[in-house]
């Protein structure tokens, strides 16, 4: 019986000294002191540092930086191209269909001739006062983004004629976040 007894207590003994995960904190085993702070992982941050990227057959003419950072609630840029260096204010946003966009305020597109595809429409001798009036050049650069990635669309076609920074021929310019 003794053998037995024996047996029982190392058994139990054995059991305890399993590896055991250690509990999750939850609200009852955490100090009141304590302060937790909730992160969402999936959640990347839109400021850094971004670069285009050398392309097959790019001469470099269209290196481009542009470093986006957040003071209080309000996010700042300062774009870099070989011509030019531009700071200002960036408004991020996201759609209601989860896209998000960050706008380049302040920065006036290089070309503009507008919307063409209605023209044949309006070809009157009426419509020759409106045709003549000036375009307003746009002000404010779009950049979609998505993972550690801004996509500017730099010019349009034949319908839609634009360039916003002549200084990159590429039709979209990326800029990709360095990694630290």
């Amino acid at each position: 019986m003794k053998k037995y007894y024996c047996l029982f207590v190392t058994l139990i003994l054995l059991s305890s000294c399993s590896d055991k995960k250690p509990a999750a904190a939850t609200e009852a085993n955490i100090p009141k002191d304590t302060i937790a702070l909730q992160t969402n992982k999936n959640e990347s941050s839109i400021e850094g540092i971004y670069q285009t990227q050398l392309e097959e057959n790019d001469s470099g003419d269209c290196k481009i930086s542009l470093e986006i950072s957040k003071t209080k609630d309000v996010y700042s840029y300062f774009l870099k191209t070989k011509t030019r260096q531009l700071r200002g204010i960036a408004n991020f946003t996201t759609e209601e269909t989860g896209e998000k966009y960050l706008v380049l305020e302040g920065i006036k597109w290089d070309e503009y001739e507008g919307d063409i595809s209605h023209e044949e429409e309006n070809d009157s001798i009426s419509d020759s006062e409106t045709s003549s009036k000036e375009l307003e050049i746009p002000v404010g650069i779009e950049a979609s983004y998505v993972k550690d990635t801004l996509t500017i669309q730099n010019y349009g076609n034949s319908m839609n004629s634009y360039t916003k920074l002549s200084e990159c021929g590429r039709k979209y310019i990326r800029l990709i976040k360095s990694q630290k």
